[in-house]
C-alpha cells in the first residue's frame, strides 16, 4: 500500500490518535535505507517546481500543523528547501495582531494563498482557530465549531481557482516531545527554539488531541485531504511528506510551456552578433 492511501484520512472518517503508530515507518528499517529515496524526491520535486512555475496552470498549497516540537520547521527545511525561492513561500500564521483581531478569522490567511504557478507552504495556518482558540477557551464554542464550515468554504474555493490543497498533521507522542525539549536545551544551535509556553502547553495535551481529531475528521475533504503523518523518526516524516508532494505534482502532468519566440530568428540574431563580435577583434 502506498503512503498517500495509508496516511490519508479518507472524508468521512474518525481518527483516533491514540490508536496511531508515531514510529511508524513504512518498509524502512533505518534513517541510512529511505535517504536515497528521500534525496531522489527532493530532486523530483525540483523538477516539478519548475514546470509548475513555467506553466502557471496549477499552485500548490501544503499546510503543516502539529503539536510543539513535531517538526513542522524541519519539514521545511528539510522538503520544501528543495523548491527555487522564486515561486515558493513560507508562511507562519502564530497570535493574531491587534489589526487581524479586528477582522474575520481568515482575512490574515487568504492574502498568502498561491497563485498560479507558486507553491505556498502555511507553517501552523488557519487551523489554529479550531485548536489554540478552542483549547485555551479564547472564544467561544458557538464560534469555533461554526469554523469548520467556513474553512472547508474557503478551501473549495480556492481549489476552484486551481490551488491544489494537501494537510499535513505531524504526529509524535508526548514521550518523543519531551526528548526532543531536552535535546533543545543540550544543543546550543537548538535553544533559540525554546519557549516559556513548551511545557505550560503540555498540560493541554489531551484537550490539544481533542481539537485535532474532530479538526481531521470534520476538514479532510476530497478536494483538501489531511493526512497523518508518523513522526517520532524526523526522517520518516520529511520520506512521507517528500513522497506525497511529489505524487500529486506528478498527476498534474506539468509541462514547461512552449518558447513564444521564433528560436530560428534567434538563432539567426545570435551568429550574426558572434559574427561581429569577432569581426571587431
Amino acid at each position: 500500500m502506498g503512503l498517500r492511501k495509508k496516511l490519508v484520512v479518507e472524508p468521512g472518517t474518525r481518527v483516533r490518535l491514540k490508536d496511531v503508530d508515531a514510529a511508524f515507518h513504512g518498509d524502512y528499517a533505518s534513517a541510512e535505507l529511505a535517504k536515497d529515496d528521500l534525496a531522489k524526491n527532493v530532486v523530483r520535486l525540483a523538477e516539478l517546481q519548475q514546470k509548475l512555475y513555467g506553466e502557471k496552470k496549477h499552485a500548490l498549497l501544503v499546510v503543516l500543523q502539529g503539536i510543539d516540537a513535531a517538526g513542522k520547521d524541519g519539514t521545511c527545511w528539510h522538503v520544501m528547501a528543495a523548491m527555487n525561492p522564486q515561486g515558493t513561500s513560507v508562511t507562519g500564521f502564530k497570535q493574531p495582531t491587534a489589526e487581524e483581531h479586528q477582522h474575520d478569522f481568515l482575512w490574515r490567511v487568504h492574502p498568502h494563498a498561491p497563485g498560479l504557478g507558486e507553491v505556498a507552504v502555511f507553517n501552523r495556518s488557519h487551523y489554529e482557530d479550531v485548536l489554540v482558540v478552542r483549547v485555551h477557551d479564547l472564544v467561544p464554542k458557538e464560534v469555533w465549531s461554526e469554523r469548520y464550515d467556513i474553512i472547508n468554504d474557503f478551501e473549495t474555493l480556492l481549489t476552484t481557482a486551481g490551488v491544489t490543497i494537501l494537510k499535513f498533521f505531524l504526529y509524535i507522542t508526548p514521550e518523543e516531545q519531551l526528548a526532543r525539549f531536552a535535546q533543545r536545551l543540550d544543543d546550543p544551535a537548538r535553544q533559540w527554539k525554546i519557549s516559556e509556553a513548551d511545557y505550560k502547553e503540555r498540560a493541554f495535551w489531551d484537550q490539544y488531541i481533542a481539537a485535532y481529531e474532530d479538526m481531521l475528521a470534520k476538514c479532510s475533504t476530497k478536494h483538501a485531504p489531511w493526512y497523518v503523518i508518523p513522526s517520532n523518526h524526523k526522517w520518516f516524516r520529511n520520506l512521507a511528506v517528500s513522497k506525497i508532494i511529489e505524487e500529486t505534482l506528478d498527476e498534474m502532468n506539468l509541462k514547461l510551456p512552449a518558447p513564444t519566440v521564433d528560436l530560428e530568428q534567434i538563432r539567426k540574431d545570435y551568429h550574426q552578433a558572434v559574427k561581429a563580435e569577432k569581426g571587431k577583434a
